[in-house]
């Protein structure tokens, strides 16, 4: 499949993707809640496989710091939308969905349940909601409007966009320019704003005609859990992956060299090659890496609350992956 998907890392034209919520089973939750173990147990319940929701485990070769499936686990059940491209390539919302989108159908045909298991909110929000690509890049207008970045800043930029689009302008975070760039790319080639064209993402449905489901701990258990994982992720030799990754690949994509983990170590290890850190910085490191993580996690917690789609599992200090499962199983419509 991977050959396939590659294709898909080149947006060709605009296509609308329906949304994928009657379809499917969806795990959510934020990072190390507990997601993967509860949907192997519950797809080995109802005969399910597992399509990854995840923007980083997309990439070949970042396997310890995206805790993805292991050998064991993808002996148990079919695991797919991982490790489809090389990290050198961008990803984007719209290549994930064409992959899940044929996923889906593979899946359905053999009669098996389809179980989407992750916590990219975006990737969440193409499946729950569907998403509309507009049209494909144009790096000449992209570039134009950078150079007026520079020379103007962020509010004119955004002036700029309240002109063509006041509700994406409004919508927006002043600092997300990428997007307020889209935004102004989509309306200059389509005629019309991005806010009416992705109108389905204002779509919502109910919890309980959804099988969406969202793991919630409180805030010290789910800590506690994000530095335990963390932990692990550097003592099985996260440093290692990294630096083979430095070697293999001549430069790493935007979003692979950022994710949360990786953008830690690889300074550190451009900052040992230069003299400026030793061993001992890893510790350091560590507790950054933690850090952004439940940075992220919090993040995570924000964007499932806006979901109405989603029914909140509560997970405590007895948390059993398999009892969960039957709980889940037991609320499927």
């Amino acid at each position: 499949m991977s050959n396939e998907v590659r294709k898909f890392s080149i947006q060709e034209e605009s296509v609308s993707f329906p949304s994928l919520v009657d379809d499917a089973i969806v795990l959510t939750g934020p990072t190390a809640s507990g997601k993967s173990s509860v949907a192997i147990a519950l797809a080995q319940r109802i005969g399910g496989e597992i399509l990854s929701l995840d923007s980083i485990a997309v990439y070949q070769d970042m396997d310890i710091g995206t805790a993805k499936p292991t050998v064991e686990d993808r002996a148990l059940i079919d695991h797919h939308l991982v490790a489809l491209v090389e990290p050198t390539e961008d990803f984007s919302v719209a290549c994930y969905l064409r992959a899940a989108h044929q996923c889906v159908r593979e899946v359905t045909s053999r009669g098996h349940k389809v179980i989407f298991v992750g916590g990219t909110p975006m990737f969440l929000k193409g499946v729950l909601r569907g998403f509309d690509t507009g049209p494909p890049a144009d790096w000449e207008f992209r570039q134009a409007v950078e150079r007026d970045l520079e020379q103007h800043g962020v509010e004119a930029l955004r002036d700029r966009l309240r002109q063509v689009d006041p509700l994406a302008a409004h919508r927006i975070n002043s600092n997300d320019t990428r997007r307020m760039i889209r935004a102004l790319e989509v309306a200059r080639h389509t005629g019309e704003p991005i806010s009416h064209r992705q109108i389905q993402f204002d779509r919502a449905r109910d919890a309980d005609r959804c099988n969406v489901f969202s793991l919630q701990w409180t805030r010290p258990l789910l800590h506690d859990r994000i530095n335990r994982r963390v932990d692990q992720m550097f003592q099985h030799g996260l440093v290692a992956e990294i630096e083979g990754l430095l070697k293999k690949y001549a430069q790493l994509s935007r979003t692979a060299s950022q994710a949360i983990g990786y953008r830690e170590v690889i300074q550190w290890i451009r900052e040992s090659a230069e003299g400026q850190d030793t061993e001992e910085g890893l510790d350091r490191v560590a507790e950054e890496v933690k850090a952004h993580t439940r940075q992220m996690a919090r993040r995570q917690e924000t964007w499932l609350r806006s979901f109405s789609e989603i029914s909140t599992i509560i997970a405590d200090e007895e948390f059993d992956p398999e009892q969960v499962a039957k709980q889940i199983e037991s609320k499927l419509g």
